[in-house]
């Protein structure tokens, strides 16, 4: 079961038996794990754009060379690392947000959701 107990018992309140907060679970598990497969394939590409603010830069839309990202999901969490081609940051969480935009959740080091696109004039 991957929803917190307050949750759990919300959704008992709103008429759910313990069956179907069980099959919510696992919904919400395979779509976390169906965002994760749809971000690793989207950071398959070598260059991408993000609207991250970097300290040595004053743009606004920033080029990355990707080396690679690994991601993992446990119930409704996904994790991971970004390795750009000279330094990376762990994710912390992310979504497909069009066919053409991606949003990560970073940790330490950037702390903040960055959104990313093949395509500069996608963001």
């Amino acid at each position: 079961m991957h929803f917190d107990s307050r949750t759990q018992a919300a959704l008992r309140e709103v008429g759910l038996d313990g069956e179907q907060i069980r099959e919510a679970s696992d919904l919400v598990a395979e779509a976390v794990a169906a965002d994760a497969d749809a971000l690793a394939t989207f950071f398959d590409s070598e260059t991408i754009y993000s609207d991250m603010e970097l300290a040595h830069s004053s743009d606004e839309i920033q080029q990355h060379i990707v080396d690679h990202v690994d991601l993992y999901t446990h119930g409704a969490s996904m994790r991971g690392y970004l390795q750009f081609d000279s330094w990376g940051v762990p994710i912390e969480g992310g979504r497909v947000l069009s066919e053409e935009v991606v949003e990560l959740t970073f940790g330490p080091t950037v702390h903040d959701r960055v959104r990313f696109a093949r395509d500069a004039d996608a963001l």
